[in-house]
């Protein structure tokens, strides 16, 4: 059973994502979201990414992650291809937050045109120091670009992570609205921006974050390897 469905509303692709726990970026989740990506990519104007309610994204899965550096690498691999597939894609993409957003879920937060977040008890963030893990270089300049520079510091290298009201004003977020007004106000937000020309989106987005893939994608391997290394 896929941990995704996917729907088309118009114009707007919605692809939401449930696998009955924490919403964990797994390589089922992961092929999930990109096969609807990929799919949106030819049939709709823009994408909706939503989580369950109080789940948004939890983040790589950590039973893969602990199961061996092989299969740590492989599913690291996987997930960057995709956080870079959504943060470069043609389409708009909008993010409906449901909840708690950690580690690798915020990075999806990163990747996403608009940021539309509910009301509620969750937490943002990028805990990785924290926990004892360097920043990958992708989740630095996925935040680099995305957050406040205000909130850059203590984001990353302080491991802060935020409630909805906070995530808005680090910039994790865009907005944040009632919890039962989240996915309409994502997809009439994706129904403008899917309003706009495709052309002129895709390259303008292309100026702005093409230079940020390429130093992601030249840095990717060794960076991965030195975060698996024994220490």
């Amino acid at each position: 059973m896929s941990p995704c469905t996917y729907s088309l509303e118009g114009n707007v692709a919605v692809c939401t994502m449930d696998d009955g726990k924490a919403n964990a970026l797994s390589v089922a989740m992961i092929d999930a979201i990109a096969g609807a990506l990929q799919r949106a990519e030819k049939e709709a104007s823009a994408f909706v990414l939503a989580g369950r309610p109080e789940r948004f994204c939890g983040g790589f899965d950590l039973k893969v992650m602990m199961s061996g550096p092989e299969n740590a690498m492989a599913l690291l691999t996987k997930g960057s291809d995709l956080l870079l597939a959504l943060y470069g894609s043609a389409l708009p993409v909008v993010a409906a937050c449901t909840g708690h957003a950690i580690a690798g879920g915020a990075l999806v937060l990163c990747t996403a045109d608009v940021r539309v977040g509910a009301t509620g008890s969750y937490k943002v963030g990028l805990n990785e120091v924290a926990i004892g893990l360097p920043v990958p270089i992708l989740a630095m300049e996925l935040a680099r670009d995305r957050l406040s520079v205000a909130e850059l510091t203590r984001a990353t290298l302080g491991a802060e992570t935020y409630d909805p009201e906070g995530a808005a004003r680090a910039g994790y977020l865009d907005r944040v609205v009632p919890a039962d007004e989240l996915l309409d106000t994502a997809k009439k937000e994706a129904a403008r921006l899917g309003g706009l020309s495709r052309r002129a989106y895709s390259a303008t987005k292309e100026r702005l974050r093409g230079r940020t893939i390429a130093h992601i994608r030249a840095t990717l391997e060794s960076d991965v390897k030195s975060l698996l290394a024994p220490a």
